[in-house]
Parts: structure tokens; C-alpha cells; sequence
């Protein structure tokens, strides 16, 4: 399948409307429309849902999204070059695409939301992380979206994954750990893309779990913040920097305290991010 609808290949879309990718603006395009297709079908049928897509750029993703199904998609775009290629999907799928013009950094998603939503991109590489973040620590949790499916450098997308003892394990893997269920889908190769990044990329499907209630993430972020800032000193002597007893906050994760966060289980943060407000209190 080298084409999924009528539209010009993407390569003829680039060219046509001078759409050379901006290092500035993270842009590497993807072209193979197999690929889009498959990221558009990692986190199921779109039958009835609603995708907010982040960056689209020529709109190789966003065409398969609403190939295989979507009852609409929202596309986020800052660059203003990509608009009228944006404008001949909407053509192409009346009533189906809506793209508003401006900086992914600064939407409110839950305002974009409707019905079944879900956050399907081939995020900027230099905002990727910083959105994902804002997702994992939306409040209330769960949140408004089923689900993440999200391009990556590899070497971000194992961080998400990470779990204690692995290389990548920080504060990300923390947080995806604790309120999601997220997984590598697969790899993708740097030829891939136009122009090629230096690195693997991979796409990380991203599902939202419950969490208990009345912990405040905040409080986890403090925690992690303190615990992995500096990640090769042991516990007792990173955690000194919440300015709280520490041996008190060790005892409440049942810590000896010359551990190091890199090995910690997810409860362990979870069970001094507890016992922060009350220390504090006491101090």
C-alpha cells in the first residue's frame, strides 16, 4: 500500500508547498505512508474517536488517522508553511479535520477533548518530553485522553519504559510507572524520516490507570526531583535537599537509606511522597 487515499504522494506535498523541515521546530517528516498507517493502528480502532495530533507537518499521520477511521481529528500546527497542505486533507475528508494554528506548549487539551479522545503524534523533538510531562501529571487522574501514542527518540521512549534497575530509570519512568501502562510498539529507523535524525526514534503507546486518590503528584515530582538529582550518592544524602528529617522519610518507604534511586520501586517514592506534608508539618 503506497497510497491510503487520493491525496499526492508526500513527497510531491512537500515540494509543492516548499516545506523544508525547521531544525528549530524539531520537524523531521515522515513519508512512508505504510508507517503512518501503523502508528495510526497501534492503539486500536479509531471508530468513533476523536485524535488530537501534535505537529503534523505535511499530514502523512494525520491522513491515516482519518483513513483508518477517526471521526475527526484535531491537529495542533506552529508552523504556518504547513497549513495549506493541511488545508487539502480537510478537503479531502469534509468535516473531519479541524487544524488550529499555534504552539502545542500553550493548549489546554482538556478543552480539545470530546467523547473518546485520544493524543496520536510524531511529537517535536524538542518539546516531546516536556509535553508528555504535562500529560502524566494532569489532574484529576485518569485523565481526559484513553490513550498516548507518542514518536520518541529511542532513547527517551526507554526512559518511559524504564523500570527499577535499568539504565534509563529516572523520574519519568517513575511517574509513566505509577499512572499509566506503556509499552515500546516498535522502532523506527532513522531513513524513515525526512531529513534523517541521528538517532532510532520508537513509538510508545501510553494507557492511563488509576491511581489512589489524595497524593497529590506534586508531591511525587518533589520526591523523584530530590531523589535522582543526584542519582549516584545514596539515598540518605540526595534526599536531604526536601529539607525534611530524612531518616524519617526513609523509615516511611522502609529504607535503610544507602540505597540508590535508581534502584527504588515505584511504591517507595509513592510512600515518602505520602509522608512529605506530615514531616514538613513538623519541622
Amino acid at each position: 500500500m503506497s497510497q491510503i487515499d487520493n491525496l499526492p504522494p508526500l513527497r510531491e506535498v512537500i515540494n509543492a508547498h516548499g516545506l523544508r523541515a525547521k531544525k528549530e521546530l524539531g520537524q523531521n517528516f515522515l513519508l512512508d505512508l505504510n508507517l503512518t498507517a501503523r502508528i495510526a493502528r497501534v492503539g486500536g480502532s479509531l471508530e468513533g474517536v476523536r485524535v488530537i495530533e501534535v505537529g503534523p507537518g505535511p499530514g502523512g499521520l494525520t491522513r491515516a488517522l482519518l483513513a483508518e477511521g477517526a471521526r475527526e481529528v484535531i491537529a495542533i500546527e506552529r508552523d504556518a508553511r504547513a497549513l495549506p497542505a493541511l488545508a487539502e486533507v480537510s478537503d479531502a475528508y469534509p468535516g473531519r479535520l479541524t487544524v488550529i494554528g499555534g504552539d502545542a506548549m500553550e493548549m489546554d487539551y482538556r478543552l480539545l477533548a470530546d467523547g473518546p479522545t485520544r493524543i496520536v503524534a510524531n511529537l517535536p523533538y524538542n518539546i516531546g518530553t516536556q509535553l508528555l510531562t504535562g500529560w502524566l501529571t494532569m489532574e484529576p487522574w485518569p485523565p481526559f485522553f484513553e490513550s498516548l501514542t507518542l514518536m520518541f527518540q529511542r532513547e527517551v521512549a526507554e526512559r518511559i519504559v524504564a523500570r527499577p534497575g535499568d539504565n534509563h530509570y529516572g523520574r519519568l519512568g517513575v511517574l509513566a510507572g505509577w499512572r499509566t501502562d506503556a509499552r515500546i510498539a516498535f522502532n523506527v529507523g532513522k531513513h524513515a524520516f525526512v531529513p534523517p535524525p541521528s538517532v532510532t526514534s520508537a513509538v510508545v503507546h501510553i494507557v492511563p490507570k488509576p491511581v489512589e486518590e489524595g497524593l497529590p503528584v506534586r508531591l511525587v515530582e518533589q520526591v523523584t526531583r530530590a531523589a535522582f538529582g543526584q542519582r549516584r550518592k545514596m539515598v540518605r544524602q540526595s534526599l536531604k535537599s526536601l529539607g525534611v528529617p530524612v531518616e524519617a522519610l526513609l523509615a516511611a518507604a522502609d529504607l535503610k537509606g544507602d540505597e540508590r534511586a535508581e534502584t527504588l520501586p515505584i511504591e517507595a517514592f509513592l510512600a515518602m511522597a505520602r509522608a512529605l506534608p506530615g514531616l514538613r508539618a513538623e519541622g
